[in-house]
């Protein structure tokens, strides 16, 4: 990917996108990585499909 694209890239991500930075304990990172290709995600999907599975089971009472 050349300089232009990638900043172009970039650009899209910050309009689009809000950034959380997340902070786990020491070998937390790993295990949390191979759980979410395990289940055929990116560990970015599989840490937003848990907030959103924990924020619909909160609403609902659970």
């Amino acid at each position: 990917m050349g300089k232009a694209s990638t900043r172009a890239q970039n650009k899209y991500i910050a309009k689009a996108y809000d950034r959380i930075n997340l902070i786990v304990i020491k070998g937390k990172k790993g295990e949390i990585r191979a759980h979410a290709e395990a289940q055929g995600e990116s560990m970015n999907a599989f840490i937003n499909r848990a907030i959103e599975e924990a924020m619909k089971r909160d609403e609902e009472g659970g």
